[in-house]
Order: structure tokens, then sequence, then C-alpha cells
């Protein structure tokens, strides 16, 4: 089983991340570490700080050397498709080639309420997150992309410097929608990514992950599956222990954990000296 950790950028501050992001970075077991794409708290105080996810990815793409970092997820609702593309190219560039493309359909609609963002009605929402997905595929790919959908139109288009990874930075989606979100997953993803209360919802969803990818010609092991664990405090490491392994035993390949606040670099070694164990 292969482990990662996440922070989420809320009501912290930047050297709270920093130090963390660091220490993770200096710590094998830890292949990724990840943030989320928010501009308000989704807890505690609504009205509290929240770090801008993909320009956080850029300064922590220099601050660490290792580590593979990624958005989890970026929700294709609050940048146009190919303004993403460059971002992530730039950051894969920045990072040597350690950037996880996390992507998402969008779903709070308190933040785009607020900034006068359109959420878009469920099918048109997942029209686009698709079109999306396919047109950042072309500009990260090709030297040239034209691209004629119903949202998205491209001519012509470039995307320069082209991402270190090739042919494009791996995709981690993220969700649990069976119809549309995992369909998606299917065509386009290396990993998979989604949050469940119970086991057995997972078990659920990643059978029919399994039967999009055979319906679309895709061989399912080459999706990478992964879920989020939370770690409530410092001494909730037999919690994260017990959880993981329940997974392992299920099929997950790989476990992020949502680390506790405030952030504190001193909860990583006792952590990776557990999950090394699983």
């Amino acid at each position: 089983m292969r482990f990662g950790v996440k922070t989420v950028p809320q009501h912290t501050t930047w050297r709270e991340l920093l130090d963390v992001w660091k220490a993770a970075d200096e710590i094998p077991l830890f292949e990724s570490i990840w943030n989320w794409d928010h501009f308000y708290p989704l807890w505690g105080d609504f009205g509290g700080a929240n770090f801008e996810g993909w320009t956080m990815l850029a300064a922590m793409a220099q601050a660490t050397k290792r580590i593979r970092i990624g958005c989890q997820v970026t929700g294709m609702i609050y940048r146009h498709p190919a303004v993403l593309a460059n971002m992530a190219a730039t950051i894969d560039v920045i990072s040597e080639g350690r950037l996880l493309l996390g992507l998402g359909a969008g779903w709070n609609e308190m933040e785009c309420d607020a900034y006068g963002m359109p959420l878009y009605g469920l099918k048109e929402r997942f029209d686009r997150f698709d079109e999306g997905v396919e047109a950042i595929v072309g500009l990260l790919t090709n030297e040239r992309t034209n691209y004629a959908g119903r949202y998205i139109q491209l001519t012509d288009a470039a995307c320069e410097p082209k991402a270190v990874q090739r042919p494009h930075p791996p995709i981690t989606i993220g969700g649990k929608g069976k119809t549309r979100t995992l369909l998606t997953a299917a065509r386009y993803a290396q990993e998979w990514n989604v949050i469940v209360q119970d086991p057995s919802e997972w078990f659920d969803l990643n059978l029919v992950l399994n039967r999009h990818c055979a319906a679309v010609g895709r061989d399912p092991g080459e999706i990478t599956r992964s879920v989020n664990v939370r770690m409530a405090g410092p001494d909730d490491i037999d919690s994260v222990i017990g959880q993981a392994a329940i997974y392992r035993d299920l099929g997950v390949n790989l476990v992020i954990v949502n680390l506790p606040q405030p952030f504190s670099p001193s909860v990583l070694d006792p952590l990776a000296a557990a999950l090394a164990q699983v």
C-alpha cells in the first residue's frame, strides 16, 4: 500500500503549511501531498482564512524537492480549461515533473454565489467537465489543439512550455458520481480519488468504475485507487492504521491521510512509522 498526506489550507498560517510540506518531503513513505481548491473554509469560521490552492502549489513546488504535489481536486467551474492547462504545465516545470493534476466538476454553491461564478445545473456542469478534461489533455499533449465542443472552443491553441511529464502530468479525478464522474475517470484518469464514510460504499463504487473501464476498453489496473482517511488528532494514529488496513484489504492502492490542525511536522514521523507496518 502507498501513502500520501493532505493539509486543508483553511484556518492556518503559511508557516504551518510550509513546515509540514517541507517535513513530509523528507519522509520517503509519503509519496504525495495535497491541498484543496476552495476559496472559503468548509468548516469552522466560514469567513476565516483559506489559501488559494494553485498559487500555493507553485510556492510548494519550489520549497520541496522529492514529494509529488497536487490539488485535491480542482473545480473545473473556477477556471477556463486552457488557463488551467497552462497553470499545470508551469507548475510541473517548476517542480521538475512532480505535479499530480487533480480534477473535479465542482460543487460549492456558496463560493459560486459569493463570487458571481455560475455553478450550472448538474447536467451542464458535467458536460463542461468532460469537455474541460478532454481540452486539457489535448493542450498538454499536442503541439497545437483544435477543439469544437458545445462549451469549449480551441483554435490552433498552444500550451507552452510543455509539462515535464509526458504525455501530461498524471490526472486524478475525484468524486463518486456513478454515471458521469466514474465514466470520465475510466476514460482519462491515472488515479481515482474518493472520500467515503463507509468502506462498503467504496467497494460498490469501485465495481462501477471497473464496469465503465470495460465499456470504454480501458484496463482498470491502469487507474490507481485512492481514498482519504481523516486523522482527528496527534493521538489518532491507531484509528488511521485500522482504516488503512481495511481499505488495503478491499483493494485500495493509496491512502491519503488528512492531517489534523493545527498543523505540525511532529505528527509525521510517528504516523509514517505506524503506516509502514500496514
